[in-house]
């Protein structure tokens, strides 16, 4: 099986319709799959539902889906780095379903591993709990989360082989693997592709029978907030 696709546009073609349900990998601006996300811009589609720790900054990342109203609702864990974000949801324009960062990450990896849902006592007695089944293990409760089965997966990673089997790097990793799994279709953009078979096995974080087509390009790897230590005085 081939999967390997000359561009974003080229791997996604076939995929994408309105209200389709996308998880996507990345945190902040950190591992998010850019290129992919443009790729989104670019095709039109619209009535998003994106499972995504966060949504980028105003004008990159998941930000750019924002701006362009075609997202309908964020599954998310954190909003502020995005002043568009907060706006469409306090004006009551994305509809926001917040979840603790663990949650959200089990939830992903739930999907993949065909999970329907699990008990977390994470969120008891807070608004997170409201309408969720409550459940008693030893004398302590929990509530009820479901796992997320996404139309779409759209991740990032530093290496690839032709097969998909991939390598992240350092944080980049943080939520794509679980958001890769949850997918019935994943697409992932790499820096460097390289054969089959050249990847040590036991340094592989995502096994390529999770992924489905695979891209090569450049990114621009911007930084959220810059902060540098003051110089010292001689």
């Amino acid at each position: 099986m081939q999967k390997v696709y000359p561009n974003a546009t080229a791997a996604l073609e076939g995929l994408l319709h309105d209200g389709m349900t996308i998880a996507a990998g990345g945190f902040g601006l950190c591992g998010i799959p850019e290129l992919l996300i443009q790729a989104l811009v670019d095709s039109g589609v619209k009535d998003l539902t994106v499972a995504s720790n966060n949504a980028g900054v105003d004008d990159f990342g998941l930000g750019l889906l924002l701006q362009t109203r075609q997202i309908r609702k964020m599954m998310s864990s954190y909003v502020g780095e995005n002043a568009e974000f907060m706006r469409q949801y306090l004006s009551g324009e994305l509809e926001l379903e917040f979840n603790p960062q663990g949650t959200l990450a089990e939830r992903m990896r739930a999907g993949g591993a065909g999970i329907a849902g699990f008990y977390t006592k994470t969120g008891v007695g807070t608004q997170i709990a409201e309408g969720k089944e409550v459940k008693s293990f030893d004398g302590e409760d929990y509530i009820l989360e479901r796992g997320i089965f996404a139309d779409l997966s759209i991740v990032k990673a530093w290496k690839a082989d032709e097969t998909g089997n991939a390598v992240f790097r350092k944080t980049a990793r943080n939520f794509n693997p679980p958001a890769a799994m949850c997918g019935r279709v994943c697409v992932m953009e790499v820096e460097e592709i390289v054969p089959a078979g050249s990847l040590e096995p036991d340094h592989i974080h995502l096994p390529g029978i999770y992924v489905h087509r695979l891209i090569q390009g450049d990114h621009e790897k911007r930084i959220e907030q810059r902060t540098v230590r003051k110089a010292e005085t001689a």
